[in-house]
């Protein structure tokens, strides 16, 4: 009898959860529709990102060992190929440099070449993540316009009722304010630490692929009489 009972009581906390959330967006007002619908674009952004970025960050020691032993060996080719094998803004900035190196290209120009490479490949790292600080701010924005219709309409509410239903008026007036107030900051507080963690990742890749460029443009000049034809 009593594994009844809890499964009741489970079934019963599950259904006023659903209607906590169904209340909160019909005491909302339209506005907890519009936070609603900045929700559903920054999680599109996030997982779009959190999937992109899988396939554009590299093992950067690995790589970097097997690319430099080559670039010692003198085998370009080699090293072209494994990068064309790996296709990443790390790989292809390093590819780039690789490829004016294998044309007996001077310093400069391969050092032009990798700079470049780099302005090309990193907006696809970044991608929409601008738009997570956007989503966060018109978050909290929504909320509090939220905040002030609903104040607006329990003051108006109060103001026209009679005395036995002003209490009445004036909670629903509160809840509305309180219910896009707490939605607004939920959905600006995930954007904004979303924003952060992307920008850190995102920060940490452009560093590698600088410090990657440069290493091999030093390794290039030491061992130009090396690269095979």
């Amino acid at each position: 009898m009593e594994p009844t009972v809890d499964t009741a009581a489970t079934a019963v906390v599950t259904v006023d959860n659903m209607n906590v959330i169904q209340r909160a967006f019909a005491e909302g007002g339209f506005v907890m529709y519009v936070i609603a619908v900045i929700a559903i674009l920054a999680l599109i952004v996030i997982v779009e990102r959190m999937m992109k970025m899988k396939n554009l960050v590299v093992d950067k020691k690995e790589f970097t060992d097997q690319i430099f032993r080559m670039v010692v060996a003198g085998d370009i080719r080699q090293a072209i190929s494994y990068c064309d094998a790996r296709p990443a803004p790390l790989t292809n900035t390093v590819k780039a440099g690789l490829v004016q190196a294998m044309n007996k290209r001077p310093d400069e120009e391969v050092q032009v070449a990798m700079d470049a490479a780099v302005m090309r490949e990193m907006p696809k790292v970044e991608g929409w993540v601008s738009f997570l600080a956007v989503f966060g701010n018109i978050g909290v924005l929504a909320g509090l316009l939220g905040t002030i219709i609903g104040m607006i309409g329990s003051f108006r509410a109060v103001a026209a009722a009679d005395p036995a239903t002003k209490a009445l008026e004036l909670s629903k007036g509160i809840s509305h304010a309180l219910n896009c107030t707490a939605f607004g900051l939920g959905v600006a507080i995930v954007c904004i630490v979303a924003y952060g963690l992307f920008q850190h990742r995102i920060q940490k890749t452009e560093n590698e692929v600088i410090e990657t460029s440069m290493s091999l443009l030093n390794l290039v000049v030491a061992n130009r009489d090396k690269i095979k034809d």
